[in-house]
């Protein structure tokens, strides 16, 4: 069957003046192309509140009508949530496939899940999305053939529309067992790593700020094994699955890095509550690194969106270091470091050792330089502080293995009878 091209008009309801709103309709624009659609024309209103019945007022339907047969236009685009009733009357007025924002980005999601989680984790969400909107959607997906965007909600995995809410309940229910199962493992894995006190760095930010690049680069500098790599794409939402890599110093010290999910304005509740398990990672974390990308012109907005999204899931208090990525895109004399924020660009690697730099600064606190003696049939002793620390020079003397090093607080407090000064 050929692939209907999809053109659409965006609509969105700007509430009491929001100061965002013009990004957040640009921002639509770029979640609509992510998935293949054009957008050939836009329809916005001022409104105090929104029409419970259409979303929009009826003299604006029209608007979109016209709109839509000056553009030949087959679908459009409201800029949030609609409830199920709103699509109802949205598609018996305008004859057309309605979808919201909601629906744009659960898309987007499922195209980029590529780990059994992500997947189950967007199912879920998926599946919690249509529930109340079961006869709307049907009624929708029956007059539109030809697949593309928001017809993948059709049952997330099931092509008949007979799924009745019934089994829906009992499909999530399944799912949320599945992914359970994956988040205690998880969990599992997240106390080993505390027992084993390696710090963890997570990397956090708006969609497409350069997360993915700037840990690439680190791997490579670092860790340089190809299969390390994860993968990067100058797109919106390339990476869905946390991904974590250490991260080892030539000085022995090593920490934990952690790639998470990008974030974006009004991300849909269903999928901050399905990806929760993984955004956890972050609230683990010793330190963020919240990534910008300086060559955007809505940065501010970004660094706004992800803080507020952090604090939703309930990441606060975490020391933060803000690195402006793509800084050499704007001619910023880069490399450059000031305060808690750093200028670099990851893609050409320059600034990565400085930031390197700042992150030890943050995280290797708790080293302490001492000298100790370790007698000599205490050999294995030896061995872990040559794997465990910072050796900077090593003696032999008549009561054993004199060594000058830096240590974490843990280990200078349990071989506190083996130091000499």
């Amino acid at each position: 069957m050929e692939q209907l091209i999809q053109r659409a008009i965006l609509v969105g309801v700007n509430l009491n003046h929001q100061t965002d709103f013009e990004y957040s309709m640009e921002e639509l624009g770029n979640l609509a192309e992510a998935c293949d659609v054009e957008v050939v024309g836009l329809v916005t209103q001022n409104l105090q509140r929104v029409t419970s019945s259409h979303y929009i007022g009826t003299g604006k339907i029209q608007e979109v009508i016209a709109h839509m047969e000056a553009h030949e236009a087959n679908m459009v685009i409201f800029n949030d949530e609609l409830s199920p009733s709103q699509i109802r009357n949205l598609e018996a007025d305008l004859q057309c496939k309605v979808i919201d924002r909601t629906i744009l980005i659960l898309d987007i999601f499922a195209q980029r899940a590529k780990t059994k989680e992500a997947q189950l984790q967007v199912e879920v969400a998926q599946l919690q999305y249509m529930l109340p909107r079961l006869v709307g959607l049907r009624e929708s997906l029956g007059r539109q053939g030809g697949g593309g965007v928001g017809t993948k909600n059709k049952g997330a995995g099931e092509t008949k529309l007979e799924l009745d809410r019934r089994r829906i309940e009992e499909k999530i229910n399944v799912l949320n067992k599945e992914l359970e199962s994956l988040v205690a493992h998880r969990q599992t894995q997240r106390k080993q790593r505390k027992k084993n006190d390696v710090p963890v760095v997570s990397l956090v930010g708006y969609t497409n700020a350069g997360k993915s690049t700037i840990m690439n680069a680190l791997v490579e500098r670092f860790n340089p094994t190809a299969a390390k790599q994860v993968f990067e794409k100058d797109m919106l939402f390339a990476t869905l699955e946390t991904s974590i890599r250490n991260i080892p110093l030539p000085d022995n010290k090593s920490f934990l890095l952690t790639d998470t999910v990008g974030f974006v304005s009004k991300l849909p509740h269903h999928l901050v509550k399905a990806f929760r398990s993984t955004l956890e990672e972050v609230a683990e974390a010793d330190l963020l690194i919240h990534v910008v990308d300086n060559s955007n012109p809505n940065h501010e907005q970004h660094i706004e969106i992800t803080n507020n999204t952090l604090k939703d899931i309930g990441v606060q208090d975490i020391t933060t270091i803000y690195a402006y990525n793509k800084s050499d895109l704007i001619d910023f004399p880069i490399p450059s470091v000031q305060e808690d924020r750093i200028y670099l660009a990851a893609k050409p690697r320059i600034g990565i050792d400085e930031l390197v730099q700042v992150i030890r600064q943050h995280i290797f606190k708790d080293y302490i330089k001492c000298e100790m003696i370790i007698p000599y049939d205490k050999g294995n002793l030896v061995s872990y502080f040559n794997e465990h620390a910072n050796i900077l020079e090593t003696s032999y003397e008549n009561e054993g293995t004199k060594l000058v090093l830096e240590c974490r607080t843990v280990d200078y407090e349990r071989y506190q009878d083996l130091i000499i000064r």
